[in-house]
């Protein structure tokens, strides 16, 4: 199946139903878990279907767990495993499988977690059999690769008999999502410390708690695609989320201030409105927002702006390897990616075409951030309900802007 999305001219003035944020309730659900809640105490879920992955699996009655395409529950899942598993197999799709595991085993290993590959060393499937006693009290990992590999040993470090400090050996990518791990800790009554590349957390019991998950950020990048691209001035309300969340994708607004986009915030909801002053060279680091990455992409190439990017290593290793997905699709509207000397360029179209066919490439983020290409041509994506991953809803507020949408 296929959606095009016919070329939209109208002017935009909506609210917009925001997802809850899928980090924010992946971490929330294990840190219940280990503190023996009720699910029913963590309000505003995400209906991500990662998050309702982890939801089901969380209550699994066997020794199976099968994530799917869900890296953050895979990861998250390893480690809570390494406390609570026995005999506990974890794997996921294809994909899913060629996707590195092997610097978070590595660490559990060293902690006393008992975990074999099933197949190819350093990747799922992995049989798990929890910590029985604890070998080590500190890991040394690096701090420029998934993130969600140190948020997964944090979360589980109180539960350990000696604690855990964990020393950063590298310069930190994706700090916000590792301070956001310590904040829902601290939420569910766990301290910890941070001091230049260590982190350390006692050992200690969470307290199981009330909590409501904030909005998803990373959700409101797209509309700020669809407000960047519109021909005409007009309002987009995003209601849920906070300006002072310690969500990474956060940087949205600080990004798109330079890219023609205003932010204007008001009590748990944000403004979007144009103005007329951006640049048309820009150079920024995703390091701390990789997830921003590909949207940014499309609109700078499509906005005359040229883009010299740092810290996208990442995006190799994600539902796909979106470096190259990027530079596949982005040659369809004439623009182009290329990298030189640890850098990425993108050089913007120099004539949009009238349409475009994009495949999403078992991707989420593929098929939201080319969507508001929508404002400009006519648009037709490839398997458009990969969005179910994290934004089930998304194309029913596509449609809420009056954008015709037909199945083919």
């Amino acid at each position: 199946m296929k959606y095009r999305l016919k070329k939209h001219n109208s002017r935009l003035n909506s609210t917009i139903a925001l997802e809850s944020s899928k980090s924010e309730s992946n971490r929330a659900l294990i840190i219940n878990a280990l503190a023996g809640g009720n699910v029913r105490d963590i309000h505003n879920l995400s209906n991500a279907r990662d998050t309702q992955t982890m939801l089901r699996l969380l209550s699994n009655e066997s020794n199976e767990y099968d994530v799917k395409d869900a890296g953050t529950t895979m990861r998250f899942l390893t480690a809570f495993l390494s406390i609570k598993g026995h005999d506990a197999m974890i794997t996921g799709t294809e994909r899913m499988q060629q996707r590195p595991i092997g610097p978070l085993v590595d660490s559990l290993r060293q902690l006393g977690a008992d975990i074999k590959y099933l197949e190819k060393e350093g990747f799922p499937p992995l049989c798990i059999n929890r910590i029985e006693n604890q070998m080590a009290n500190e890991i040394a990992i690096p701090g420029n690769i998934s993130s969600q590999y140190i948020s997964a040993l944090l979360m589980i470090a109180p539960c350990l008999k000696n604690g855990l400090t964990v020393t950063l050996t590298t310069e930190v990518y994706s700090r916000p999502y590792i301070q956001m791990t310590l904040d829902l800790m601290e939420a569910f009554g766990v301290t910890s410390e941070w001091v230049g590349e260590k982190i350390s957390v006692a050992s200690q019991a969470y307290k199981a708690t009330d909590y409501t998950i904030e909005g998803d950020w990373s959700g409101a990048s797209y509309w700020y695609g669809f407000m960047a691209l519109s021909p005409l001035s007009g309002t987009l309300n995003l209601p849920g989320i906070r300006s002072n969340s310690t969500q990474g994708d956060r940087e949205i607004a600080g990004i798109m201030s330079k890219m023609g986009i205003a932010t204007h915030f008001a009590s748990e909801k944000v403004k979007l409105l144009k103005h007329e002053e951006f640049s048309n060279e820009l150079s920024l680091d995703f390091r701390n927002c990789p997830d921003l990455a590909q949207t940014v992409m499309v609109i700078a190439a499509a906005s005359d702006i040229t883009l010299t990017m740092t810290g996208l290593e990442s995006l190799k290793i994600k539902e796909t390897d979106r470096i190259a997905a990027m530079r596949n699709e982005l040659k369809k509207i004439n623009a182009s990616l290329v990298e030189e000397s640890g850098k990425w360029i993108l050089y913007p179209s120099s004539n949009l075409p009238d349409s475009t066919a994009i495949k999403t490439y078992e991707d989420h983020r593929m098929a939201m951030a080319f969507a508001p290409l929508c404002q400009l041509m006519d648009v037709t994506i490839d398997d458009p309900l990969v969005v179910e991953k994290s934004y089930p809803r998304f194309w029913k507020e596509v449609k809420s802007l009056g954008v015709e949408i037909e199945t083919i």
